[in-house]
């Protein structure tokens, strides 16, 4: 007779926790995007929409409201996570290489979470999971 170990039972959960990391990662990326382009929440950055910003912030919007529903999942993330990478490079660590020193502590998160969602799909709560059912 063998005894399972606790944590086999949080195992089971494991599915339905990669949509939670993908929602709320979602949720949190789309604000930055929201901000940029629509000025919601209100901030004074506002860059022009044909700036790198701009295209950073609409890919952010678009791309974070694809993730958090689930809908194109696999693509959407591995997009993400490659532009993560870049402005960590071109933004953050031309001012210094340390994430903790140069904000970029952040888009590294991102561009990790991103890459595990494209690895590992988009979980049981989502539109591409409903759509595979159908």
């Amino acid at each position: 007779m063998t005894t399972q170990a606790p944590a086999s039972g949080l195992s089971a959960r494991a599915p339905e926790m990669l949509s939670v990391l993908r929602i709320v990662s979602a949720l949190i990326f789309t604000l930055h995007g929201s901000q940029k382009i629509l000025a919601f929440p209100p901030t004074e950055q506002q860059p022009p929409l044909a700036s790198l910003m701009g295209v950073g912030g609409l890919l952010e919007l678009v791309g974070g409201v694809l993730l958090l529903l689930g809908l194109f999942t696999r693509p959407v993330a591995f997009v993400l996570s490659g532009m993560m990478a870049i402005a960590y490079w071109m933004f953050h660590a031309p001012g210094n290489l340390s994430p903790t020193l140069n904000g970029g502590d952040a888009a590294i998160l991102y561009c990790f979470v991103f890459l595990y969602i494209f690895v590992a799909g988009p979980g049981p709560w989502s539109l591409d999971a409903l759509l595979r059912r159908r």
